[in-house]
């Protein structure tokens, strides 16, 4: 099946970062994708990747020396979470995942899933990657999966959410925010969209992922080439929300990064950006383990 044009593909030989990831790091925001020989993409899908499988997950999980992970499920698969749960099991309990699932899911479909270890379910309102979420639907879907203990996790841009945050503040359910809510990063960091963006956070029951800067960034420089201070535009919003909430913050590689098409960034100098944005050892131990463990682990230790 032929990929998308301009997508590019995750870098296969990623350096050794030169921060080492405390012990019992999760990355929090990941995907498979296929293999499409044993895992077909979703009719419906807006985009064709290429594949990366479970197998390449973990490679790059040990390689950066992480210890768990949480995988989303990724919106070329739709509603099929197959590769999802398939990939979650095969990490025999250093694993979670989030699903994605229709208005009309039934009660056993959802048990299912919460015993293979799915935590949560996604929304996606970046209208380039999705047809229109309907409220209504949504609504449910949060109504159905409350009694699990789920939470919802929400990708949207910044410019989005005035007309978003009263209806995602009704969810009955615990929100994870995607990649900061797409800041605009060309605007100031203590400019009134952030602003509304972290009063949000600061009101309602929310994570907030600062994941991404290679998709947020403007003038960058990229993670590739030896670059140990990627993403400078990038930085100070993500400092801003790890400083503010320490205690509501959560780290991913978003790995192998969907819809790049400008520049695909080196995993390991990913890594190195961290302490760029958590200045502190007791900050990093919040952002990269005591956090997600206790939404996504609770009662465990790492």
């Amino acid at each position: 099946m032929t990929k998308t044009p301009g997508w590019l593909d995750w870098y296969a030989d990623p350096s050794t970062p030169d921060f080492r990831l405390p012990e019992g790091t999760v990355d929090a925001h990941c995907h498979v994708f296929g293999p499409q020989q044993e895992f077909p993409f979703a009719p419906e899908r807006k985009y064709t990747p290429c594949d990366a499988s479970k197998d390449q997950l973990f490679a790059l999980r040990d390689h950066l020396g992480v210890t768990r992970n949480v995988i989303v499920q990724a919106t070329c698969h739709g509603a099929d979470n197959s590769a999802m749960v398939d990939a979650v099991r095969a990490a025999a309990g250093r694993a979670r995942g989030i699903a994605t699932v229709r208005p009309d899911v039934s009660d056993e479909e959802l048990r299912r899933l919460d015993e293979a270890g799915v935590k949560g379910v996604r929304f996606n309102f970046v209208k380039r990657l999705v047809d229109a979420s309907p409220k209504e639907d949504l609504s449910t879907i949060a109504k159905k999966i409350a009694p699990l203990g789920w939470h919802v996790v929400l990708y949207f841009e910044a410019a989005d959410l005035p007309e978003l945050e009263d209806f995602f503040g009704e969810l009955p359910a615990p929100l994870v925010i995607d990649h900061m809510g797409r800041p605009d990063v060309t605007k100031p960091v203590d400019g009134p969209e952030f602003a509304r963006f972290l009063k949000f956070v600061d009101r309602n029951d929310v994570h907030v992922k600062v994941s991404c800067p290679e998709r947020l960034t403007v003038t960058g420089p990229p993670a590739l080439d030896g670059e140990r201070h990627a993403y400078t535009d990038v930085v100070p919003f993500a400092r801003r929300v790890v400083t503010e909430f320490p205690d509501r913050v959560l780290w991913g590689t978003d790995w192998p990064h969907p819809n790049l098409k400008n520049h695909m960034p080196d995993d390991g100098l990913l890594v190195d950006y961290i302490p760029h944005i958590a200045e502190t050892h007791e900050l990093r131990r919040k952002l990269l383990v005591d956090n997600p463990m206790r939404l996504y682990w609770p009662g465990e230790t790492a």
